[in-house]
Order: structure tokens, then sequence, then C-alpha cells
């Protein structure tokens, strides 16, 4: 059956369904996050053949990793934890607008090794249609590797996922999006270990308060606090904001700031 067929007629769930059994099997590239934990539930119900794969590595907070496998466990498919090395090249640490090519290109480069060993036929990751519309070097790197995006291919946006998943009944369908923290540092401001764990600890005080989505924009001695405007009140409250000074302050920052545009995704690059 062809996906865009089925996606004019607003059966898309359907669609996406069988365009992974013609699939067979396949490697999911799997995050934990809302993209991914629909199409993972979608593989399920495909009844194909697959491994969800989940990245380890110093640039993902550790709760993404939990929550994958957490979901992997709940919805009892073959799962697998794998450590990437996107750290260790200095391509991808300089920290260039096209970064997340090397890191991607990492990723895909042991999921194809592992589909090869295991007779997988293809290789899924979780971008939608929307992600078109965005710098995603990525990209480059997925069609390197002759990765597939179904979610994309059936036309399901951002909106259209939350929903999908609400319906059936994944605990994700209202999940904040977690990119790695390396989107925390401006393009050309080296990533370093010590800075993404900073980032992580930092975004897990403020978090901790009450605020579900916020990313701290790492800018060597300065922290610069996005959250939305009704984060910005809970912020703004004198024994958070005395509090959070203090957190961060302690972790290495010398200067702690709050932006009054609020967040935005993809804030850093406005630059390119």
């Amino acid at each position: 059956m062809n996906c865009e067929a089925v996606v004019s007629s607003g059966r898309k769930y359907s669609g996406l369904l069988s365009l992974l059994q013609n699939s067979n099997s396949a490697i999911l590239a799997f995050s934990g996050g809302v993209d991914s934990s629909f199409l993972l539930k979608a593989m399920k119900d495909s009844g194909i053949k697959f491994l969800a794969v989940t990245a380890s590595s110093g640039t993902i907070p550790q709760k993404n990793i939990l929550s994958a496998v957490s979901l992997a466990g709940e919805l009892e498919v073959q799962h697998r934890v794998i450590e990437t090395g996107e750290l260790m090249i200095e391509a991808y640490t300089n920290n260039p607008s096209d970064r997340c090519f090397y890191c991607k290109d990492e990723l895909f480069g042991k999921l194809k090794k592992i589909a090869s060993e295991n007779n997988f036929k293809e290789i899924f990751d979780g971008s939608n249609a929307d992600d078109l519309k965005d710098h995603r070097p990525g990209r480059k790197a997925a069609a390197l590797h002759g990765v597939r995006s179904p979610l994309s291919e059936c036309g399901f946006t951002k909106d259209e996922i939350r929903k999908a998943s609400k319906e059936l009944g994944l605990d994700t369908w209202d999940k904040p999006s977690s990119p790695c923290l390396a989107s925390r540092f401006p393009y050309g401001q080296k990533i370093t270990e010590p800075a993404l764990r900073q980032i992580e600890k930092a975004e897990d005080i403020i978090r901790d308060i009450g605020i579900k989505e916020v990313r701290v924009r790492y800018h060597a001695d300065t922290a610069r606090i996005e959250v939305a405007e009704e984060g910005m009140q809970i912020l703004m409250k004198q024994e958070n904001r005395l509090m959070i000074i203090e957190s961060l302050k302690a972790l290495g920052f010398k200067f702690v700031s709050l932006d009054m545009e609020g967040y935005k995704s993809g804030s850093l690059n406005r630059v390119l």
C-alpha cells in the first residue's frame, strides 16, 4: 500500500503500518523521545522483526537513556543500548554549523554494522515532516547511510504524532523535546565533557522547581536560561531566583541570565 495515498485519506497510522510491513525487518534509532517512541509502537504493532537501539554518550542526558530503556521494557520489545564516540571526533567537538552530521554519521555507522551482522533489512529514525523545515545536517548522514524516516515519508507532523501517541496510550505524547546537550552550545564554542555535565545539572535544577521545558545555553562563564513565559514567572519568584543563581554559580558559572524572549527551539540556528 502506498503511504502517501493513505495519508491523503487521513488514515496515516494504517499507512505507516503498511510501510513498515513492506520493509520486513529494521533497526530503529530509538532515543525515547516523542517521535521515536511513536515509531517504536508502530513497529511493534506492524509485527515486523526489529531491534530498537539507543545511543549512550556524554552528549545525551542520562534521563533520556533511562526513559528509553523503561519504554522498551513496557512495550516488551528487543532493545539495546550502545556507546557512541562523537566526543572523540574533533570535527564534532569543534562545534561547526554541521556538527550534527558527525554525530549522526557515528550513530548510523554503528547501526549499519549491527544491521549487517544481524540481517536487518532497513535502518529507521524518528524524523518527522516538520524536521525538514529546520537546519538538520543529520539528514545528510541519514542519506549517506541509507537511513529511512517512515514518519516523514507518511507526512506525520509533530502535532499529529503527539495526538496519535495519546490515542495509543503512550505516556510520551506530551513529553518535551530533549535534543542532545551539544545543542546548548553556540556554533564555534568547543564542546567538552565538563561543560556538558554543567548544562545537564543546571537544567535538572531548574526542572526540579516545576518547569517542564528548559534550555540552559552555554556561553563560557555565562548560563543563559530559556523557558516559556509561564516558566519565567516561576523562575522570578525570589526564593527560586536566588536558589538558581547560587546553584548555577556553584556549578562553575560566573553569570546567570534569563532570556527575556523565552524558549525557542533551535534558537542558536539564527546565526546561520
